[in-house]
């Protein structure tokens, strides 16, 4: 996959770019006066100008999920590591927790499913695999040789905040030194369309 690239602190215009914004904010008015951990990266679908759908990752079908998440966690990861295969600072592993946080979860996924369920049709082998919340968690960080947990939450208040509070409890607790935060939701209706952001937290050195 080959998402467009996007400078880090381009102009915010687009509703998840807006988001992006107050979800950092959040996180430092939250923890401020403490040595709180920090965004070292961030990005959206869509960003500025972008219309369409993002890439669809490569072994998954049907629902534009898993686009969403592995778009912005690509980008999130090059601004915050360079390109794919760099190696970690100090050469060791890349100690990074994947928080997927979703209120719907992967509904087009579900969708296709019950559509060939209730038809008598055949189902695709591929669903069978992304209808698993992680799956395409799994190959984010197989693409990236993340080697922290990989965690997927439905929020039961607010999603920044729940997750947020995850990414810091992650690293505080040793589990891993960063954490990518993905919060992402496919369109329910015209006046939520599909929209996903992702922030990368790390402990400040």
């Amino acid at each position: 996959m080959s998402p467009t690239a996007h400078r880090a602190g381009a102009a915010a215009d687009s509703p998840a770019t807006r988001q992006a914004g107050a979800t950092a904010d959040h996180l430092t008015a939250r923890r401020a006066g403490a040595a709180a951990n920090t965004v070292r990266a961030r990005a959206a679908w869509p960003e500025p100008g972008e219309t369409g759908a993002p890439a669809m990752p490569a072994g998954f079908i049907a629902s534009t999920f898993p686009a969403l998440v592995a778009t912005v966690a690509d980008r999130c990861l090059r601004r915050g590591y360079g390109e794919p295969g760099a190696p970690a600072a100090g050469g060791g592993e890349r100690r990074t927790a994947v928080v997927l946080v979703s209120e719907r979860g992967d509904q087009g996924t579900l969708d296709a499913v019950a559509a060939a369920v209730d038809g008598g049709r055949r189902m695709q082998p591929l669903l069978f695999f992304q209808s698993v919340p992680n799956a395409v968690l799994g190959w984010v960080a197989a693409r990236w040789a993340l080697v922290g947990p990989v965690v997927c939450v439905s929020p039961g208040g607010d999603p920044a905040a729940e997750g947020l509070e995850l990414a810091d409890l992650l690293i505080e607790d040793g589990d891993a030194d960063d954490v990518l935060l993905l919060l992402a939701d496919q369109a329910a209706g015209p006046d939520h369309p599909d929209r996903a952001t992702a922030f990368l937290i790390t402990r400040p050195s």
